[in-house]
C-alpha cells in the first residue's frame, strides 16, 4: 500500500529539523549569550543580530528544502489523502502550521533587520532604520514574543509528522481506508407503513 519516498521525505524532515532546531537554539543559546554579553540593548541587539544575520541563508535553505520535500509527499501521497480517514484533515493542520510559520519567520526577519540597521555603527543603516516600518520598542518586544512562536509552531509541525508516520502503518491505512469508504456509503432509508 505504500511506496517508498526516502528522498523527499529526507529533504522534508532534515528542512524541518534545521527550521525547529535553529529557531530553538538561537531563542536559548544566541538570545540567552547575547544578554549575557550585551552591556546595553543596543549592544545584545547587535550580538544576536550578528548571528541571525549569519544563520538567515541557513534558514532559508532548510524552509525551502522542507517545504519542496512537503509539496513532494503530497504529491506522492495524495491518493491516500483522499482516501483514508484522518490523513487530510492532519495535513490541511499541517499545512495551516507550516503557513503561520512562514510568517512568524518572515515577520521575526523584518523585526531583526529593524534592529540590525538602527543598532548598526554605519550613518546608512541608521538612516535605513529611520525609514523602516517598524518602531525600534515594537520590533524588541515583538522579537521577545516570535523567538518562542517559531520553535512552538515548527515544534507542532514535528508532531504532526509523526502522526503522519503513524497513520502510514498498513494497518492504519487498511483501517483509515475503510472508515472513509463506510463514511461515503449513503445509509438506505425506510418507510414504515402502519
Amino acid at each position: 500500500m505504500s511506496e517508498r519516498n526516502t528522498v523527499l521525505r529526507s529533504v522534508h524532515d532534515l528542512g524541518l529539523a534545521a527550521w525547529f532546531g535553529g529557531s530553538l537554539m538561537g531563542a536559548v543559546g544566541l538570545n540567552g549569550a547575547a544578554r549575557s554579553e550585551g552591556r546595553t540593548a543596543d549592544e545584545t541587539s547587535r550580538i544576536a543580530g550578528a548571528g541571525w544575520a549569519k544563520w538567515t541563508p541557513v534558514n532559508a535553505l532548510a524552509i525551502g528544502a522542507h517545504l519542496i520535500g512537503g509539496a513532494g509527499l503530497l504529491a506522492a501521497n495524495a491518493a491516500r489523502v483522499q482516501t483514508q480517514q484522518g490523513v487530510a484533515a492532519s495535513t490541511l493542520a499541517k499545512t495551516v502550521l507550516t503557513g503561520a510559520a512562514l510568517a512568524a519567520t518572515a515577520y521575526s526577519r523584518v523585526l531583526g533587520k529593524k534592529l540590525e540597521l538602527a543598532t548598526s555603527d554605519d550613518p546608512d543603516d541608521l538612516e535605513k532604520a529611520v525609514n523602516h516600518p517598524v518602531a525600534l520598542d515594537k520590533a524588541r518586544s515583538h522579537l521577545a514574543l516570535m523567538q518562542w512562536t517559531i520553535p512552538a509552531l515548527t515544534g507542532a509541525i514535528v508532531v504532526l509528522n509523526a502522526l503522519h508516520g503513524e497513520q502510514q502503518r498498513p494497518l492504519q491505512q487498511k483501517i483509515g481506508m475503510l472508515q472513509r469508504a463506510t463514511s461515503q456509503v449513503p445509509m438506505p432509508h425506510f418507510n414504515h407503513y402502519c
